[in-house]
């Protein structure tokens, strides 16, 4: 399993222990919320070496 796919899932299991206990909305905001957050803190160089490795297209 790869990388992405165990994120996706810790996500909807994040979500889906939330929403009975905060709402739909609110833990659709942190499930959505988090990671956004967490991408534009990285500096424009980690962003872009992001997409790039995400995109299978590594630099040798």
């Amino acid at each position: 399993m790869s990388t992405r796919t165990k994120i996706v899932i810790g996500g909807v299991a994040v979500g889906l222990l939330l929403w009975p206990l905060i709402g739909f909305w609110m833990s659709l905001l942190i499930v959505v919320g988090v990671p956004a957050v967490a991408y534009f803190a990285l500096d424009p160089e980690q962003r872009r070496r992001l997409r790039r490795t995400s995109r299978k297209e590594i630099d040798r």
